[in-house]
């Protein structure tokens, strides 16, 4: 104790002698408009700048405004050339750099506000949009990361300070500004802008300074801020309201609890000394009534529902407050019961609490939900109910202080509603799931049963075909019917939570002790969810069919949440790698497979590092089995496993993106071979046929990447031809034809790789400018002995002919194929008869050896 009044002490004397010198404070301040603002003559204003002025006033502090945009003034802060940056939103990984005071100066959230004709009504809609946000915000930093872990396009645009952010939207650069809720309604009608529906991202701001300095600044600034909030008079809300915002009630002070205490202790006395007064002293009745008129001011003056009630629960008094409630005088109250007031069900909550009082005499501080007469109205309060005693100590009233607190309970539900649910649905959040499933995971554990838990993860089948089709709105109200739908089927203990996009994930609990009949259980679920999604939903009034895959993992495949989550997405996804629409159960198997990629997609960039690929390249041979070219063929000299063929690490290098940087090596390879056989008369007239992946061929620097390819070596183009598949024509099959004729002008060919076994359409087919089919070697393996595969060869020769296309047969490798293929017509061929896949000088030794035989 003696240590807390020294510091007090101390603080105090240090107080006096910073006031007498009148300590220079120096603020960063920039514009964001109601909040912060420079005035005319460069000193803070708006919300912030004024509160800080009249703290300042106070306490002989000089102001030194040091003007700047948002990043640069936080810049100064972290270094300590500024002692203060007023408007500083409160964020995990800001309170490891900088200091803030205890009570939030504003609460806010963010939101969207939309350029005229932009509709967005979620946070998925930003799917494809352009999103402008105040560099180094946390509207940056949460939009951030729900661009990376949703996967969707969104480009976010940053900006200097929120006045440049709201002109660009306003002028068409964005389709929307993220800013809070303040910036963007002061700024709506000045930029023409629209508030969108989407509301997001809980904020408290504050003051800041650096990491432990200028604590003494913070103590100051707390202390005005939890004294001022409590009075709705004070210069908080005058501000407030000068500045156009909306007062919001004043909040309950931390120590609510002990000043209610007190009051109400003291309201006891006063009662206790009026009537005290009144049964003792006659000839003090004036005096007695006077006091009386007094302690009724303060009762009716009090922002509370003050009362007291007798023994048998009677109204023996109510302040102004509480007879406003009753809506009527307070004398029409007097000796009426609760049931008077409100409904059956309040009236026996208060009964039980008043009773509470009366028979054990305890302090009681309680919540209590109201709801009056006609259930029209419900609030809610906090409770302080104490014992009234006699000079004998028996109990024959309480006096009861009730404090409305319904808009802070409403504001704690919104905040936990953004925080804890997802907005389009209505369903869990990822955040919410995953500690729902903590506790179910850590009940199991605790009780030995975690056989009866298991996690299903959902995942919608093509949505992303009907967001490209129907547009994002429909996509929407698909997700919101599926959330309907799902819901209906399952059980009150299970929850159906939505994780972003189109992935949801349900959590069953107390399926079954039995493991193997609780995985029964699950899977006959899973087969129901499955079964559910596939019948069609209603969109603009028009039947619309999906599917869905699912990945099941039960509580005794993992240790803990993450884990759990994990091993049902795996699952999920070898549901969609089997043909989708299905349900496939978790098994180690899976998690071996993930590892197994990971290590691959390691090496493959370390291989591209160290120079591990090397291009091996087959044969292409005419009718009189002269070489005319060879396709390049890559393989990867790995230096613990050897050589590896492309089927073992080219589907992850496709999924992890690193074919785009494989590819390009190879074309640079391919193109620096051709233009060093063209230095040899005796290989001048080989070509080299490459294929092509489908991310390559849908990259917009595809185009340049082979021209880039073809200028640095010096190789003649019409020398290059590029394999693509039938399924890479699936999609946006006009851009890949507009870059198949770019690079057909300059010479380059293209052959269509294993024709006849995809989906290509006739029509489409007349519009590419190919040069050459390809047979598939499935159908050459059966040719002796398949009529179908025989039917199917001649079928591919006569269309190449009407549409002027060589025809190459790969997968010959045998002499009866070959006489077959040649008796059928067929010009050219490849495969393991002529020759299998071989480095680049064993192929030039063997067939330059064999062009000089021939010759």
């Amino acid at each position: 104790m003696i240590r807390c009044y020294a510091a007090l002490l101390a603080a105090l004397i240090c107080g006096e002698l910073a006031a007498a010198q009148g300590r220079e404070v120096v603020v960063g301040v920039y514009q964001n408009t109601p909040k912060i603002v420079a005035a005319a003559d460069g000193s803070p204003s708006g919300i912030f700048g004024d509160l800080l002025q009249v703290i300042a006033a106070e306490q002989n502090w000089r102001i030194k405004a040091v003007q700047c945009d948002w990043a640069y003034c936080l810049q100064m802060l972290q270094s300590g050339e500024i002692d203060l940056l007023p408007d500083v939103a409160f964020t995990e990984l800001r309170s490891l750099q900088l200091d803030f005071h205890q009570t939030p100066a504003l609460y806010s959230w963010s939101q969207l506000y939309t350029a005229q004709g932009v509709q967005l009504q979620s946070l998925a809609a930003l799917d494809g949009k352009r999103v402008i946000v105040l560099q180094e915000s946390v509207q940056q930093q949460y939009l951030q990361n729900m661009i990376t872990q949703s996967g969707m396009d969104v480009v976010l645009l940053r900006a200097r300070s929120m006045a440049e952010a709201f002109a660009m939207a306003s002028a068409g650069q964005a389709d929307a500004v993220a800013a809070n809720h303040y910036s963007g309604h002061f700024q709506l009608a000045k930029y023409q802008l629209e508030q969108s529906n989407v509301i997001f991202q809980p904020l408290q701001f504050f003051y800041a300074t650096k990491k432990q300095h200028n604590q003494d600044l913070l103590t100051v600034i707390e202390t005005h801020l939890a004294q001022w909030q409590t009075n709705i008079s004070s210069p908080y809300y005058q501000i407030l309201q000068r500045w156009g915002t909306e007062v919001p009630e004043p909040k309950l002070p931390e120590k609510v609890w002990l000043l209610l205490a007190m009051l109400s202790s003291l309201l006891l006395l006063a009662l206790c000394g009026a009537w005290w007064l009144k049964r003792q002293v006659a000839d003090k009745t004036r005096h007695l009534r006077a006091s009386e008129e007094r302690l009724s001011t303060i009762l009716n003056s009090v922002d509370a529902h003050i009362y007291i009630k007798d023994n048998k629960l009677r109204y023996q008094y109510i302040n102004r407050k509480t007879a406003e409630l009753f809506g009527c005088e307070p004398c029409k109250a007097i000796g009426r019961r609760d049931d008077a007031f409100f409904d059956q069900s309040t009236s026996a909550n208060l009964q039980q609490n008043d009773l509470k009082v009366l028979q054990q005499g305890i302090r009681l501080v309680e919540e209590e939900t109201n709801s009056s007469l006609d259930s029209q109205q419900t609030r809610t309060y906090l409770s302080v109910k104490l014992p009234l005693r006699d000079s004998n100590g028996n109990i024959y009233a309480l006096c009861g202080i009730s404090t409305d607190i319904t808009e802070h309970k409403q504001h704690q539900q919104e905040i936990h509603q953004l925080a804890f649910y997802d907005a389009l649905t209505g369903l869990p959040n990822r955040r919410m799931l995953l500690d729902r499933l903590q506790q179910a995971v850590q009940l199991g554990l605790r009780h030995n049963n975690t056989a009866q838990g298991a996690l299903l993860f959902i995942d919608l089948d093509h949505f992303k075909d009907l967001n490209d089709t129907l547009g994002h709105a429909m996509g929407d109200q698909l997700l919101q019917q599926v959330a309907q739908r799902l819901q209906a089927s399952l059980r009150k203990v299970d929850t159906l939570a939505r994780l972003g996009g189109d992935e949801f994930v349900v959590l069953l609990t107390d399926l079954h002790p039995d493991p193997e009949l609780s995985s029964q259980k699950a899977g006959l679920i899973a087969e129901k969810v499955v079964q559910l999604l596939s019948e069609p939903f209603m969109l603009q009034q028009r039947p619309y069919s999906i599917s869905a895959s699912v990945g099941v993992a039960m509580f005794s495949d993992g240790c803990n949440s993450d884990e759990l989550l994990q091993h049902a997405d795996l699952a999920m996804y070898d549901a969609k790698e089997r043909g989708r629409n299905s349900v496939r159960f978790f098994n180690q198997q899976m998690q071996a497979d993930v590892s197994a990629r990971s290590d691959i997609a390691t090496g493959l960039r370390q291989a591209l590092l160290q120079d591990e690929f090397v291009l091996y390249f087959q044969p292409q041979l005419e009718r009189n089995l002269g070489v005319v070219g060879a396709e390049v063929l890559l393989r990867w000299q790995h230096p613990q496993h050897g050589m590896i063929v492309p089927a073992s690490f080219i589907p992850v290098a496709e999924s992890s993106g690193q074919i785009l940087q494989i590819g390009r090596w190879v074309l640079e390879k391919s193109c620096l071979q051709l233009a060093e056989w063209a230095r040899h008369t005796d290989t001048a007239h080989w070509y080299l046929a490459v294929n092509i992946s489908a991310r390559q061929l849908h990259s917009s620097a595809f185009v340049q990447e082979v021209v880039s390819a073809l200028e640095q070596s010096g190789a003649a183009p019409e020398k290059l031809v590029l394999e693509l598949t039938e399924s890479q024509l699936l999609q946006d099959i006009d851009t890949i034809i507009d870059k198949m004729q770019q690079l057909n002008t300059l010479g380059v060919r293209f052959s269509l790789d294993d024709f006849g076994t995809g989906y290509s359409s006739l029509s489409y087919l007349k519009l590419l400018p190919l040069k050459q089919l390809k047979i598939d070697r499935s159908f050459v393996r059966d040719l002796l002995t398949d009529p179908n595969d025989k039917a199917i060869i001649k079928t591919i020769l006569a269309l190449g002919q009407s549409l002027e296309l060589a025809v190459i047969a790969e997968g010959v490798e045998t002499e009866a194929q070959y006489s077959k293929l040649l008796h059928l017509g067929c010009q050219q061929f490849q495969g393991y008869f002529f020759g299998e896949p071989m480095p680049q000088t064993s192929f030039v030794t063997r067939y330059r050896q064999r062009h000089e035989m021939q010759n």
